[in-house]
């Protein structure tokens, strides 16, 4: 079953960790229902669970990986430490911008040992590569840095420097031996920013569970991992925003309100993220495949998942596949679910859903 509903597009947005400051002030591709109420809701639907005490209400928030984050659980102490102390570990494995990271260290060809949070990135993404036909790829950081999104930029992008720096990209060109990287081109280079701030997000969540936390919303730059009810015992509200051009992110109207529990959620698009030269768009997306910024009609991909992790790189892939074989993707892999807002045609959208989906939109 497929459902289109024409609204007024306005944009495309961001997704990368690695933002200016001001985009700080951004909450991310999706926004969170966030209630310090512990009153009653009564006739309100998807009750879960008991409301929480205020005295087992926990928050933190803060910034990390170059946007916000903010957690809410259920539990008798604050564990803001230990939860900075978590995050703080996944930037030092996966931030290229951190100096001193392990992905800085793999990429300077430097002898190092991966850790833990590196090597469960690295597995999930040759796995999600496979799945996707290589529109999935960590290895892509050579083409985004050459068209002005990454780590590193590189002046005068040709046809002749996208075909030279192609040679270094690709799944098949990096392993992992003896807990090191190995690579077959001294020149590829890793980018995990479509996974890792997922990936941190399933971090935090799952060091919140090793608390025995049960009831618990985590959410960084808009990637969101829940579990349980929320403060009131009711279903997480998580609201997908419309795609709009709005690059300081002062625009967040919703496109569809979900209901959930037990379950991550991601999204990816182009609507905030690109620059515009010689009249010509060029949106963050690149094709690993082709070398070039993707220029299909999906301006925002939704995709929930168990973990974030899996959830963030998925919703990257279908914005590089496009809409006809992203579907193909989600009949294969009936454990994702997708929300899909689309071009048909000059200021105008529509939405593409997966089926089962629509049991959790707020009527």
């Amino acid at each position: 079953m497929e459902q289109e509903k024409e609204i007024t597009e306005k944009s495309r947005k961001r997704k990368w960790w690695h933002i200016p400051f001001i985009i700080l002030l951004c909450v991310g591709t999706v926004y969170v229902a966030r209630t310090n109420s512990t009153g009653n809701e009564a006739g309100e639907k998807g009750a879960k669970g008991e409301v929480w005490s205020q005295k087992m209400l926990q928050k933190c928030e803060g910034t990390i990986f170059g946007t916000i984050y903010h957690i809410t659980y259920e539990h008798d102490a604050d564990l803001k430490d230990s939860v900075l102390s978590v995050l703080n570990g996944v930037d030092n494995s996966l931030s290229p911008f951190n100096k001193n990271s392990v992905i800085t260290a793999v990429n300077n060809n430097r002898d190092t040992v991966v850790d833990k949070h590196f090597v469960k990135v690295f597995t999930l993404a040759q796995t999600i590569s496979k799945e996707t036909d290589g529109a999935f790829d960590i290895t892509v950081a050579p083409l985004v840095n050459a068209w002005g999104f990454g780590f590193k930029n590189i002046d005068g992008v040709s046809d002749a420097l996208i075909d030279s720096l192609k040679r270094m990209v690709g799944m098949d060109k990096v392993r992992l031996e003896n807990g090191k990287v190995i690579k077959e081109i001294p020149q590829s280079m890793l980018d995990c920013s479509a996974i890792a701030k997922g990936y941190g997000v399933d971090a935090v969540g799952e060091f919140l569970e090793s608390k025995g936390i049960k009831n618990y919303m985590v959410e960084i730059g808009g990637e969101v991992r829940v579990r349980g009810c929320n403060p009131r015992g009711m279903l997480w509200k998580i609201g997908i925003t419309k795609p709009e051009d709005d690059s300081l992110c002062m625009q967040n109207d919703i496109e569809q309100i979900l209901r959930i529990s037990d379950a991550s959620m991601a999204t990816s698009g182009n609507y905030r993220n690109f620059y515009i030269k010689d009249n010509k768009r060029y949106a963050h997306t690149i094709d690993p495949r082709t070398g070039y910024p993707v220029q299909h009609s999906i301006l925002s991909s939704t995709v929930i998942a168990d973990d974030c992790a899996v959830a963030d790189a998925y919703a990257t892939s279908f914005m590089v596949m496009g809409l006809e074989e992203a579907k193909k993707v989600l009949e294969r892999h009936k454990e994702l679910k997708a929300f899909f807002i689309y071009s048909v045609g000059e200021d105008k959208t529509a939405e593409w859903y997966s089926p089962s989906l629509e049991d959790w939109f707020e009527k």
